[in-house]
């Protein structure tokens, strides 16, 4: 399916400020970028640059007073998601070499301290594609997404368990640390979802089993696709949208949205 992008960030810039950006898809094996448009004003220098995890950042200086970034995509992307029960857990030894360290603990991700209730929750699961699966219904079923929480303040797994609730990327923190708890590795992706309720950026998972990369998501009750990833990485730390330097800018406006163009 084709789906059109559109983003606007406004800041009100009270000293020039550094900033680095993550607004900007890039093509791969789940989508296919055919246009994009990239503009800040007022006009300043930009820097692109890609980071360790994959992703296209930007660096730049905003100038005093209103600053603001507007991008727009076109964007070929799966109007579904691959499930497959089937899929096996793939040894540690066996993996890429690039893998390995989403299986390790992160900021927003106590890996570490999770393996007795990832053990108790997979406790009859096959392992492997079913072991996440069985991961990603005990959240729904246990951890209230509320998707009216405060975007800015940030949660790690341990939190996100024991408040019982969380916007989207606290449920995704809180899979990924089961998923690492078992050695299956798992990554936080950024970016948009198609037809999302109180349309906004979006957080998500995907665990590798199998020998590839599956998505899975536990604020949906059901398998879908419409996705268009912004960023990769180990937890929210590594994918923020914009990080600034120095002052601190709060951003004044967000607007998102997600359009369909054709397809199925």
């Amino acid at each position: 399916m084709w789906l059109r992008t559109d983003c606007k960030i406004t800041f009100d810039i009270d000293i020039p400020t550094s900033f680095i950006l993550m607004l900007r898809p890039r093509s791969g094996l789940q989508q296919w970028v055919s246009r994009d448009s990239y503009l800040i004003t007022p006009i300043v220098s930009v820097v692109e640059f890609t980071d360790s995890y994959g992703n296209l950042c930007q660096r730049l200086i905003a100038s005093r007073g209103e600053f603001s970034i507007h991008t727009s995509a076109d964007i070929l992307t799966a109007a579904n998601i691959d499930v497959n029960f089937d899929a096996p857990f793939d040894e540690v030894h066996t993996l890429p070499d690039g893998v390995l360290t989403y299986l390790l603990p992160s900021r927003y991700c106590q890996s570490d301290q999770f393996f007795e209730l990832a053990q108790k929750i997979v406790a009859n699961e096959i392992s492997g594609y079913a072991q996440v699966a069985a991961i990603v219904s005990w959240i729904q079923q246990n951890i209230q997404f509320n998707s009216y929480s405060p975007h800015f303040i940030q949660l790690s797994a341990i939190e996100v368990n024991q408040k019982g609730e969380g916007i989207c990327r606290d449920l995704t923190h809180l899979a990924i640390a089961l998923c690492r708890s078992l050695c299956i590795p798992s990554r936080i992706v950024v970016g948009y979802l198609y037809g999302l309720e109180l349309m906004d950026f979006h957080a998500w998972f995907e665990a590798y089993v199998g020998g590839r990369w599956y998505t899975f998501d536990p604020t949906q009750k059901q398998p879908r696709g419409g996705r268009i990833a912004l960023a990769y990485g180990r937890d929210a730390a590594d994918v923020a949208i914009f990080n600034q330097f120095g002052s601190m800018q709060s951003a004044r406006n967000i607007s998102v949205s997600v359009k369909f163009l054709m397809g199925n």
